[in-house]
């Protein structure tokens, strides 16, 4: 029979957990909105590419390309994060278990998990530069 105080234990880390999953929760949806918008780019270039005007569409498609490839890099940046979140999350419970102090790889890991965010959300904030670079309002 478990003593009370390993079931502290474990849920004083299911508590440290929990805002780590939060930050899941909110990079899911920013990967959700990443994958949308690359489905809109892949469609609008498949589009210009049948297109009869596709010589003159290149300039569009070069602007795709590149926004493609800048949301491809924020997924790419995104997922590690929720990866490298996930990890840290396991750690709280294996340095629990096994009775390691594993703050320091904790901390390393969380830390590498926000600069991967933060990378993610530049290539995101270009993109969305790039997309909206060709928007020209004419004044009335």
């Amino acid at each position: 029979m478990q003593s009370l105080s390993s079931i502290t234990s474990v849920a004083h880390v299911i508590q440290l957990a929990v805002a780590p999953v939060f930050l899941l929760t909110g990079v899911g949806a920013i990967l959700a909105v990443l994958v949308n918008r690359l489905g809109r780019v892949v469609d609008r270039f498949r589009t210009l590419e049948r297109s009869e005007a596709a010589a003159t569409a290149r300039v569009e498609m070069g602007i795709l390309e590149r926004r493609a490839r800048l949301i491809h890099w924020a997924i790419g940046l995104c997922t590690g994060c929720a990866l490298l979140v996930c990890i840290v999350i396991a750690c709280l419970f294996l340095g629990s278990v096994t009775g390691l102090d594993l703050s320091v790889p904790i901390a390393v890991l969380f830390v590498l998990a926000m600069l991967s965010l933060v990378a993610g959300l530049l290539c995101f904030l270009r993109e969305i530069a790039l997309a909206t670079g060709g928007i020209h309002v004419v004044p009335r």
